[in-house]
């Protein structure tokens, strides 16, 4: 290489595919670099065009992952600001994009999970949250608290991936409003992303109108197949929005998952409360540590006044419960309210917490889940 093109090399090193949350070059992607001086014999002399910088003609050769890969153009785009970067030249940029060959994708394929291990988010040192999304019954809205949750994190600026470990009420396809498959590579998924939230459902491969009769042993596997088999790089957070109960999807979490961190989704009323309480119970017999409780349903605004529509209470009588019984301090972390707005938005495919941008939005209830996403990470992790 000449000088030119060994600081282009350096300067693509900072160029990072989407989806692997690795550099092109440590990748393998960039296959050919060429700066080739354009000639300008036909100048006139002038002292503007014999002061200016010398001009090339730059023909980088990328090969993406597959064909046709969604991301082709940030990636292009990303190359063409690194060589936009250089401060000594004028240089024109021609990508030539191709694809990988089956040996070369199942060599990196091979390297990549020889690097993640089986279950990335297990293994010492891993840094991302992990908070696992729970309620004691259905219909308290906790899939909804965890789409829109995720969108906060990654709103903030968290690298942010989320699992539909509800496998037979699976939500987060319609709530995320996308239907996009992962990308096969080799056998190494792609997780789908919206939104800013790279996330994995069962919804994504069965369709939204099937029914899943699997039982506990199968249920455990497809855990094990989201966390092993896709590629999730290294995220700030995870959440994972659970079934309902203290079944066997939360027991494989707390197995497979030791560092992870409940959050209690419970409503206003006694009745509801009261089998919330149980699934911050399962603290008690598995390694996992309870955050808090998030009650939902609060209140609705009618002309000014908050009607309780639903009863008053019932997230600090389970914070109290589970602080009782757990021995430590389990804090009510936010009352969100009941609005059908909410619902109608939500039921667009857009989190209701973001505008259609997907910036913050500055009401009261994408505030709450900014102030709730702010407690969680403020508060230490396991793993401290």
């Amino acid at each position: 290489m000449n000088p030119i093109e060994e600081q282009l090399y350096r300067r693509l090193s900072a160029v990072i595919d989407p989806e692997l949350g690795k550099s092109i070059t440590d990748l393998g992607m960039v296959t050919a670099i060429q700066a080739v001086p354009r000639d300008q014999s036909t100048n006139t002399g002038s002292a503007e065009q014999t002061n200016a910088q010398p001009v090339y003609d730059v023909t980088i050769g990328i090969e993406l992952t597959v064909p046709g890969c969604p991301l082709s153009q940030a990636i292009t785009d990303s190359i063409k600001q690194a060589v936009a970067s250089y401060p000594d030249a004028t240089l024109v940029p021609h990508i030539e994009v191709g694809s990988m060959d089956s040996d070369k994708l199942h060599a990196l394929v091979q390297r990549l999970k020889a690097e993640r291990h089986e279950n990335p988010f297990s293994k010492p040192g891993s840094k991302t949250r992990i908070f696992a999304i729970a309620s004691g019954k259905g219909g308290v809205g906790k899939s909804s608290i965890t789409a829109n949750l995720a969108a906060t994190f990654a709103a903030l600026g968290y690298d942010t991936a989320a699992i539909d470990a509800d496998i037979y009420g699976f939500s987060l396809p319609r709530l995320f409003g996308t239907s996009e498959h992962p990308v096969n590579l080799n056998g190494m998924l792609m997780p789908a992303t919206a939104w800013g939230v790279k996330f994995m459902s069962i919804g994504i491969f069965a369709g939204s109108d099937k029914a899943i009769l699997w039982r506990g042993p199968r249920l455990q596997r497809s855990l094990e197949q989201f966390l092993a088999d896709v590629w999730w790089g290294a995220p700030d957070v995870l959440l994972l929005d659970l079934a309902p109960g203290t079944g066997d999807m939360a027991i494989s979490v707390a197995q497979a998952l030791p560092n992870a961190e409940l959050v209690v989704v419970t409503t206003p009323q006694s009745s509801a409360s009261d089998i919330a309480a149980r699934s911050g119970l399962v603290a008690l017999q598995v390694p996992m540590k309870v955050r808090g409780v998030v009650e939902n349903m609060s209140w609705f605004e009618h002309r000014g006044e908050r009607l309780e529509i639903f009863g008053s209470g019932g997230g600090q009588r389970v914070a109290d419960q589970l602080t009782r019984a757990l021995g430590y301090d389990v804090p009510l972390l936010a009352q969100l309210p009941l609005d059908p707005q909410i619902r109608e938005i939500g039921e667009t495919g857009r989190p209701a917490v973001l505008d259609e941008h997907g910036r913050l939005r500055d009401d009261d209830f994408a505030q709450s889940f900014k102030h709730l996403a702010q407690a969680l990470m403020a508060a230490p992790s396991v793993a401290d």
